[in-house]
């Protein structure tokens, strides 16, 4: 339900409060993931901004994104210090080309915004590759749903709960 206020007009909704962040949080504890989501004062759209604002590397942060390949999604789960190469991880899928997708697939697919979107928590499960420079990093951080939302997590707990597939997905 859209909350609105009393003149009609919609009334802004805090990541807290945000029905796809509590889905989120929901879909982490039911694969038993103890960290916690964090709410950032400021959205993070990139990778550099949630480093700033968490105090880590960029390295540590998990990217979600989304391209599509024959009008399917594939989410690639890929450190924030790199740029996905596409022909690399196209050879890998064995598949000609992806495309990164539009804004409007992406939340189709994951009922979620770009620059919040969590590797979990999608209306249908989506293949995933978890990019594995993220390996290097204790702790990595993803986003929870929102694009002030994030969660800390491990290499080993983002391939468990998204049952994702180790890849080297960088184009350095």
């Amino acid at each position: 339900m859209i909350p609105l206020h009393s003149d009609g007009m919609i009334a802004a909704v805090t990541s807290s409060e945000h029905p796809m962040v509590a889905h989120v949080q929901q879909v982490l504890r039911d694969h038993g993931v103890t960290g916690e989501v964090r709410h950032l004062a400021d959205a993070a759209p990139t990778a550099q901004a949630a480093a700033d604002q968490l105090g880590v590397e960029v390295g540590a942060i998990a990217n979600s994104l989304v391209f599509e390949v024959d009008g399917n999604p594939v989410l690639v789960l890929t450190s924030g210090a790199h740029r996905v190469d596409t022909a690399k991880v196209a050879a890998l899928l064995g598949v000609p080309a992806l495309t990164k997708a539009s804004a409007s697939f992406v939340r189709e697919h994951t009922g979620q915004a770009i620059g919040g979107v969590a590797p979990v928590g999608h209306p249908e499960p989506i293949g995933t590759l978890v990019d594995i420079t993220l390996a290097r990093h204790p702790q990595v951080w993803a986003a929870a749903g929102h694009p002030h939302t994030v969660f800390p997590t491990t290499y080993d707990e983002l391939l468990r709960i998204t049952a994702g597939t180790a890849a080297e997905v960088d184009a350095g």
